[in-house]
């Protein structure tokens, strides 16, 4: 088993417990250049609020994309757009990734900027 494949069946198994809650769900997934986050719905079919600094008016503000500044930034802005439609308890899925580094601090800008979690 390779490295994508036993991070996708960590994966795999997280989401089928945030599943079985039925609560909506914060997905993270981080490139060595990007983050990106995404907050689906508990039956996974609408996406409800996205943000990435892929996006034009986050990444005037960032002036690294792959590193932790730039992954609480896009905590921030994800936490804000859940709160403003409504949103305030999320499952934080990790999509497998070790909860360390800009994947941790992505979770605590959403933390501090309201969503619960």
């Amino acid at each position: 088993m390779d490295k994508k494949a036993a991070r996708l069946k960590r994966a795999n198994k997280s989401r089928q417990i945030i599943r079985s809650l039925g609560v909506n769900r914060l997905s993270v997934h981080r490139t060595p250049r990007h983050i990106y986050a995404q907050i689906t719905s508990s039956d996974g079919s609408v996406v409800l609020a996205s943000s990435s600094t892929l996006e034009s008016s986050l990444k005037s503000d960032i002036r690294n994309t792959g590193n932790i500044e730039a992954a609480k930034l896009i905590g921030r802005s994800i936490a804000e757009r859940a709160l403003s439609t409504g949103i305030t308890i999320v499952a934080f899925d990790r999509s497998g990734f070790k909860y360390h580094g800009r994947v941790k601090a992505l979770a605590d800008a959403a933390r501090e900027a309201g969503l619960v979690f």
